[in-house]
């Protein structure tokens, strides 16, 4: 759906705004020197809403705190376009949601994506197409996997999953018939045997979906809980990623912690159920600094405001 003049407008004084905002509250959001040694990158999802001003204030936030930090990448969690994906190579989304948004220097980085259940009501076959021709785009499949260095010693493996055609709702759902085809037992399999043969002291899984959320849209994820989280304790797996509900978490399972970063660019409200820490009902995204023996997590609202830091163990 196009910008109307009054979004234009909006949109325009939100971005001034926001730079002042970003000037003036850089050592708020940077307390203390991130680790030298460290392998930084933010997490965003559920964003692509043609520039609209949360979206626009997440980016430069998220530019800023890229910039500070030197992030090596960007993990996108999905639903990439509203309300439908995007239809072509050609599609006006790619220019008014992801290329003239996120256009900040310090984000032309590579960008390593998975698809969110928006995308599947497009042509999600495009967005592995666009990496072909745009390499900061990185979806080589549906679900893949990508090896990160973080020191001489230490390596991360990040597990990027296809989770739509896992959700039974999603199944029956007109609009996203494309899910019908993808072999969800075939995924579960790769999962299962890729985790069990990494040889990563890190090991994380990025999907679209939550396994347990306090978002209340969307919430706890039951197909999730059946298919996903045995596979992610048998192995364990630090950390799983995640949107679909627009808001900011951070969740725990005995020693598997759940971070939800789906407010690119809206928020929506939340409870507080008794497996999280954290949850924020704001606009956000979050930055990620892992070293050798611990990763640090931070969760920023779309002002620039440090909301909240947590500490994981490998």
């Amino acid at each position: 759906m196009p910008l109307t003049r009054r979004d234009f407008v909006r949109t325009l004084f939100v971005a001034s705004q926001t730079a002042v905002v970003a000037r003036l509250m850089s050592g708020q959001l940077h307390a203390g020197e991130l680790p030298a040694d460290a392998l930084n990158f933010a997490i965003i999802g559920d964003w692509g809403r043609h520039g609209r001003p949360d979206q626009v204030q997440v980016a430069q936030q998220m530019a800023l705190a890229c910039k500070n930090a030197k992030a090596a990448f960007v993990i996108s969690v999905g639903d990439n376009f509203y309300e439908n994906g995007v239809t072509s190579l050609d599609d006006k989304q790619w220019q008014q949601s992801f290329e003239k948004v996120y256009d900040a220097a310090s984000l032309q980085v590579p960008w390593y994506v998975i698809l969110g259940n928006h995308d599947y009501r497009g042509n999600s076959d495009v967005q592995l197409e666009y990496g072909k021709t745009h390499p900061r785009w990185i979806m080589p499949a549906r679900y893949y996997s990508q090896v990160h260095p973080v020191d001489a010693s230490t390596r991360m493996e990040c597990f990027y999953i296809d989770t739509s055609p896992m959700i039974q709702e999603h199944r029956h759902e007109a609009d996203m018939s494309a899910v019908l085809t993808q072999d969800v037992d075939l995924q579960l399999q790769w999962l299962e045997k890729s985790l069990a043969a990494s040889q990563a002291q890190w090991k994380f899984v990025i999907g679209h979906h939550p396994i347990y959320s306090s978002g209340l849209t969307h919430g706890n994820q039951e197909d999730m809980i059946k298919l996903i989280l045995p596979i992610l304790q048998k192995h364990k797996v630090q950390a799983y990623f995640c949107g679909h509900d627009h808001d900011l978490e951070h969740l725990k399972v005995g020693d598997l912690n759940l971070f939800v970063s789906g407010a690119g660019s809206e928020y929506r409200a939340v409870k507080t159920p008794s497996q999280t820490p954290f949850s924020r009902a704001c606009s956000g995204f979050a930055m990620a600094s892992v070293q050798s023996k611990q990763m640090q997590i931070r969760m920023i609202d779309n002002l620039g405001k440090l909301l909240y830091t947590t500490t994981v163990l490998a």
